[in-house]
């Protein structure tokens, strides 16, 4: 099979190449396989593998769903804005009859409250 050089730990093939003995491959092999598992757990799990990439990625659509509403809440704002300073009659009147309960003269309010059912 092989030749003995000086170091007997060390044996030499037919062409030359030194020969690994089949339990150091063994370790070898074993220690590349734990390294690459540790790498495709870290691209997975890690503090910036695919789950975290994707849960940020959810954070983003939803960060720009709430802007898109908080823009759309500016425009109506802005647009009540100028009606309100273009003075507009029926804004005002609308305005004071929902927020402030205004009636006009003549009109009649009608509160109808809930009355509890009465207990037997």
């Amino acid at each position: 099979m092989g030749t003995r050089t000086r170091d007997d730990n060390t044996t030499i093939g037919h062409d030359g190449t030194p020969v690994v003995a089949p339990r150091r491959r063994s370790v070898v092999t074993f220690v590349l396989l734990f390294f690459a598992f540790a790498m495709v757990v870290d691209g997975i799990a890690g503090e910036r593998g695919w789950i975290a990439n994707r849960r940020d990625r959810l954070q983003l659509e939803q960060a720009r769903q709430e802007l898109e509403a908080k823009r759309q809440e500016n425009a109506a704002l802005r647009d009540l804005m100028h009606r309100l300073q273009d003075r507009d009659p029926a804004l005002i009147e609308e305005l004071a009859r929902k927020e402030l309960g205004f009636i006009r003269p003549g009109e009649k309010v009608f509160i109808i409250r809930d009355v509890p059912k009465p207990t037997k």
